[in-house]
């Protein structure tokens, strides 16, 4: 996809020169799940060179299942392979054809096991933990799609190998996304939704909306079963919320397939700013609901940062 804007290049999946901005930062995310959403997850890997620490999140979680969480806020900076070695874990992303392959490990001896999943919110130093395992590859369908404002692209991909959750071992076949980002991002002052998942009839689907006080052209993509990734104009979102901040429910204006979307299972994060300030992320698998009679399961995140409720989610 070219909106004319920028040029995504194969050299673009690697790491990017580091801006002056003390927040610049350099991000990877990775999400999965089955067609029925018995098992999901996500990974995401956030550089702050300027800040010194990367920031390290991987979670499994499942319509039946507790939510299983790693989140590291101050992980090592990996060098340029992106290898990341934590407290207790490590993790390598692989780039293994650009634009068209991924391989991620991850061998974590203690993720927390959440019974709520606003404990990922507190202290988590006394929760149960259990060993996660991922060997996992993306590979691209459809297409590639940059954002036409912002370097940062999304990549429609079906995902298979093997999970391991204390002694499970889940052979895993279903479908996800991938996302690469590089530049400024505050994350304690502009809230958004992002959402991608996978209709029943194997359309794949994707979209963005900021809550930046106005409405622009903002990124949206479907691909068509066995078709070709196409930029869907006239993309926004509605949503609402619980007395507890967790979203209830969200609305996506897909041009030809609205969606209603529900949370299944969240795997949020809470992250401080360098002055202390702290914003929430409440990320989940989610079951989506087509108004033609279509569904499908996928991720939705809701960032929420200092005043958020006062922002525009309609």
């Amino acid at each position: 996809m070219d909106h004319g804007t920028w040029p995504l290049r194969d050299e673009d999946e690697g790491a990017h020169p580091v801006g002056v901005e003390p927040l610049w930062s350099e991000s990877v995310y990775l999400d999965f799940t089955t067609q029925d959403g018995s098992i999901a997850g996500y990974i995401r890997l956030g550089l702050y060179p300027n800040w010194n620490r990367a920031w390290y999140w991987a979670c499994l979680v499942g319509k039946d299942r507790q939510t299983v969480l790693l989140a590291d806020n101050h992980a090592p900076l990996p060098g340029p392979d992106l290898a990341v070695k934590g407290e207790g874990y490590r993790a390598t992303h692989e780039v293994t054809l650009p634009m068209r392959s991924f391989r991620l490990t991850l061998n974590a001896e203690a993720a927390v096991v959440l019974d709520d999943p606003a404990q990922a919110y507190a202290d988590t130093a006394g929760a149960r933990t259990t060993s996660l395992e991922f060997d996992l590859e993306w590979k691209t369908v459809g297409g590639v799609y940059p954002y036409g404002f912002i370097p940062r692209y999304e990549i429609p991909c079906e995902v298979a190998g093997v999970i391991r959750v204390g002694d499970e071992e889940i052979p895993f076949s279903g479908h996800g996304e991938r996302d690469h980002s590089w530049g400024e991002r505050d994350w304690w002052q502009v809230s958004w939704l992002w959402s991608s998942g996978r209709l029943d009839d194997g359309t794949f689907f994707h979209g963005m909306r900021a809550n930046v006080g106005f409405e622009m052209p903002w990124p949206c993509f479907t691909v068509p079963p066995d078709g070709v990734l196409d930029h869907r104009e006239g993309f926004t979102a509605t949503s609402e919320f619980g007395e507890d901040g967790f979203p209830a429910q969200s609305w996506l204006a897909v041009p030809g397939a609205p969606l209603t979307v529900v949370p299944v299972r969240f795997a949020p994060v809470a992250m401080a700013s360098p002055d202390g300030a702290i914003a929430h992320f409440p990320r989940a698998l989610c079951r989506f609901e087509a108004a033609d009679g279509r569904s499908g399961h996928g991720w939705t995140e809701w960032h929420q940062p200092p005043g958020w409720r006062g922002h525009e989610w309609r």
